[in-house]
């Protein structure tokens, strides 16, 4: 299938899916720069070539400066030292150069030691020299440099335009240089930040730190079979981008801005809801305190006919209340209509004079008049409005106005007209707010008058209650008239039809990805389990690993468990296993987007027999050189390292002896 047929596929199904024109569907992509073109995904190889350490150590282990130079194999490099000697280090400070940021493991004594920290590597194919200048343990200069091929890198550390090494970015932080990091390697990797619904009303971002997790592998304790972030469902789609999945990419991309537009749409809706119930437990409230206001009234007044007068007089003067507030709600809209009705005639006299005065504003007699420019908002000032009556030129679009003023007479005419209808509306509004102002004041005097009646026919006892009682029911009622009712929140079509249409395109291309998985998953299990028993997990039968990188293990004679269950030097075992098949089955399958960069930090460490470490190294190294694989390990053990691996890949200090 071409690639216009996958397009015009994708956005049709979207369309059918949602009941939209397929041309909205384009629009929703092209708001977002999404593509509806399902493309393969660059390749993203990662490979280290040399590291060099320069500062001075302090305290009492070799002591005073150091310059230091390790280089990498192109499969397996062990990095072999006693406890406590830098293996680890070396470990974070590629990390460092690489992901931005070291990892917590980096002690800030070791840090502090470093004064330069370069490194040479290759990303996507693109050579890349990393150079940080440190004090204290925190950068303050860093700048990373691209040339012809690694060689030509060697010991550069700064831009040489002659022999063709540039700058990619420089920073002056540790901050800043973590920042631009992230950036540059997720556009070199071809990566887009992974972003997660979080408590359903917002979201959080995961950039380039988080799909270094693949590379730099969690120790054995750690539950996470890809990357550092067990939740959110990070590790699958680690697993996804890292097998590039067909759609993976796209559905990537689909599901993120579908997630940041659905969070967005939902916390706006979270607010609308808790202000609903917010004005809905504050009317329960008033109308629960004028029940209770009118029951301490009537517990005031008069029970027997006796002083039924009283009882009248105060019905009166609430009614009266009643009628004095809609009275100066009309009053108040009288006012507007005649402030209006005045505001246009000015403007009417104003235009009479124009088109009397000017055969600009003659032309332009029948057209708009607006206050503010339609395009950006920005009003339109009395310079404008000067130049338009002189210069002869729009006020909003600053265009000479030309055309022939062929009927004066008769614009003039209308505009005479005009005014005289707005003088008469302007009229008949004033009369309407005199008549208005004066019942409002026979209602004010009407109201004055039963209020002091009753208060003349209330007892002395009871008068003081009566009257806070009264004036408690009036001011409840009043509160409840002018009670404003929570609002719907205003629907954006818009956004609700991007949202439909991003939630259709994800679940397709989630079907899509997840088809054609079936066949690739197969082949990670066998090779997974192989690899596994390769690396020395006893009694396993076979594993089952699904899309969101939930691995289920299946030894022989036992039931199911899953990898959380299995102990820390299995879980290890097993994540690298996982991680090799990945990168043989991709690149079978010419869908392999793995880095096919492995650091391990101390495998050994993590509850294995000296047997199995023997069998995971020696496996281990064979399988880096065949699967075009760097992997990078550290050791304590001195025999394991000679008798399990090459000579030449080992990078060794004396027991006892610091490795850098």
């Amino acid at each position: 299938m071409t690639t216009v047929q996958e397009e015009a596929l994708l956005e049709t199904r979207i369309a059918d899916k949602t009941g939209v024109k397929v041309d909205d569907v384009r629009d929703v992509f092209a708001a977002y720069g999404l593509p509806l073109v399902i493309s393969p995904a660059r390749p993203r190889s990662l490979r280290v070539h040399r590291l060099r350490v320069a500062g001075e150590r302090t305290g009492d282990v070799e002591p005073g400066p150091f310059d230091k130079t390790l280089s990498f194999s192109e499969g397996l490099t062990a990095l072999v030292a006693s406890n406590f000697r830098g293996k680890t280090s070396v470990l974070e400070l590629l990390t460092w150069c690489l992901r931005g940021t070291p990892r917590s493991e980096m002690q800030s004594r070791v840090r502090s030691w470093m004064h330069h920290v370069d490194l040479d590597a290759t990303v996507a194919g693109e050579p890349m020299a990393f150079r940080l200048d440190l004090t204290d343990g925190e950068i303050t200069a860093a700048v990373v440099l691209t040339g012809p091929d690694p060689d030509a890198l060697a010991g550069v550390r700064g831009p040489a335009p002659d022999r063709g090494i540039t700058a990619l970015l420089r920073a002056s932080s540790t901050d800043s240089y973590a920042e631009q990091i992230a950036g540059l390697m997720l556009r070199r990797m071809d990566l887009q930040p992974l972003v997660n619904s979080f408590k359903e009303t917002s979201t959080q971002t995961h950039g380039w730190p988080a799909y270094f997790g693949a590379v730099y592998l969690p120790a054995g304790g750690d539950k996470a079979l890809l990357g550092e972030v067990t939740s959110n469902g990070l590790p699958g789609r680690l697993l996804q981008v890292f097998l590039d999945l067909p759609a993976a990419a796209a559905l990537t991309r689909v599901k993120t801005v579908h997630d940041v537009r659905l969070a967005e749409d939902k916390a706006r809706r979270a607010v609308a809801a808790a202000e609903a119930a917010e004005r809905a437990s504050e009317r329960a409230r008033l109308e629960a305190e004028l029940t209770q206001a009118r029951d301490a009234l009537a517990r005031l007044l008069p029970r027997d006919g006796a002083d039924a007068s009283l009882t009248d007089l105060a019905h009166d003067a609430v009614q009266l209340a009643r009628a004095l507030a809609d009275a100066q709600d009309a009053w108040d809209e009288a006012v507007r209509v005649f402030r209006q009705a005045r505001t246009e005639r000015q403007q009417a006299t104003k235009l009479l004079n124009d088109v009397t005065e000017s055969a600009t504003a003659r032309l332009l007699f029948h057209g708009l008049n607006p206050t503010s420019c339609p395009r950006c908002d920005q009003q339109i000032d009395d310079a404008r409005r000067q130049q338009e009556r002189h210069a002869h030129t729009c006020a909003v679009c600053a265009r000479e106005v030309t055309g022939d003023d062929e009927d004066p007479q008769e614009i003039t005419a209308e505009a005479h007209q005009r005014l005289e209808t707005s003088t008469a509306a302007e009229a008949a509004a004033k009369q309407a707010l005199e008549r208005a102002e004066t019942t409002v004041d026979g209602l004010t005097r009407r109201l004055e008058g039963a209020q002091q009646q009753l208060r003349r026919a209330q007892s002395a006892a009871d008068l003081p209650a009566r009257l806070a009682a009264q004036e408690n029911v009036l001011r409840l009622e009043g509160a409840l008239s002018v009670f404003r009712e929570p609002e719907e929140p205003a629907l954006d079509e818009t956004e609700a039809k991007a949202i439909k249409v991003l939630g259709a395109a994800a679940a397709l291309l989630e079907k899509d990805s997840k088809t054609a998985a079936e066949a690739l998953f197969k082949e990670v299990n066998e090779e997974t389990a192989e690899l596994a028993t390769l690396f020395g997990v006893p009694s396993l039968k076979s594993v089952s690993i699904d899309r969101s990188a939930r691995l289920k293990i299946f030894p022989l004679g036992s039931k199911q468990e899953w990898f959380s269950d299995q102990s820390a030097g299995a879980r290890l075992r097993l994540r690298i296993a996982v991680a090799i098949a990945l990168l043989r089955v991709g690149r079978a399958n010419g869908v392999s987007t793995h880095p096919g960069l492995l650091l391990i930090d101390s495998p050994k460490s993590e509850e294995m027999q000296s047997a199995d470490a023997h069998k995971l190294f020696k496996e281990l190294a064979t399988v880096a050189a065949e699967s075009d694989l760097q992997v990078v390990i550290t050791t304590a053990d001195f025999d394991l390292a000679r008798a399990a691996l090459p000579a030449d890949s080992l990078r060794q200090a004396e027991p006892g002896a610091s490795l850098w």
